[in-house]
């Protein structure tokens, strides 16, 4: 019974080792505080009331951040990623502007470096970068997502 319990623990223990992999630290991730709550009944957030809807938030002007993009995932499930390009956040457009994310869903894309995101979870879809989307937390309490870092 003891054999059993070391090998039954061996199995778990290498089996979790193994879901590991290597996650490098973006070190572009914007020094900004997100604390922002929005109102699915505001006709602002109306394309959120429906699962795959999506909204551009814009940042304030003094932040890091160059705005959110929010995107309903399911019912109750939010994802709220940065509009930084997390892999290239100096890129500037044809104008010296600073380049934003914008959605062409499915994707999330980064049309200064010609990279694709999967927009359910951040993940690179197409083109040559390290770093996923730039994600923050969010919770739903039916009418308000709370989206923070």
């Amino acid at each position: 019974m003891k054999n059993k319990r070391t090998l039954l623990l061996i199995l778990l223990l290498t089996a979790s080792l193994q879901g590991c992999k290597d996650v490098h630290e973006n070190p572009n991730y914007p020094n900004a505080i997100i604390n922002i709550t929005i109102n699915l009944n505001q006709i602002d957030y109306y394309d959120l009331r429906v699962v795959s809807g999506y909204t551009y938030l814009t940042s304030d002007p003094m932040s890091t951040s160059r705005g959110l993009i929010v995107y309903r995932l399911s019912q109750d499930e939010f994802r709220a990623y940065d509009r930084l390009p997390p892999n290239n956040p100096d890129c500037r457009d044809n104008n010296g502007n600073l380049t934003r994310l914008v959605v062409d869903f499915p994707f999330v894309v980064d049309n200064c470096n010609d990279i694709k995101y999967n927009i359910i979870n951040g993940d690179i879809f197409e083109g040559d970068g390290i770093y996923p989307l730039i994600q923050y937390r969010t919770s739903f309490d039916g009418y308000e997502v709370h989206i923070f870092n």
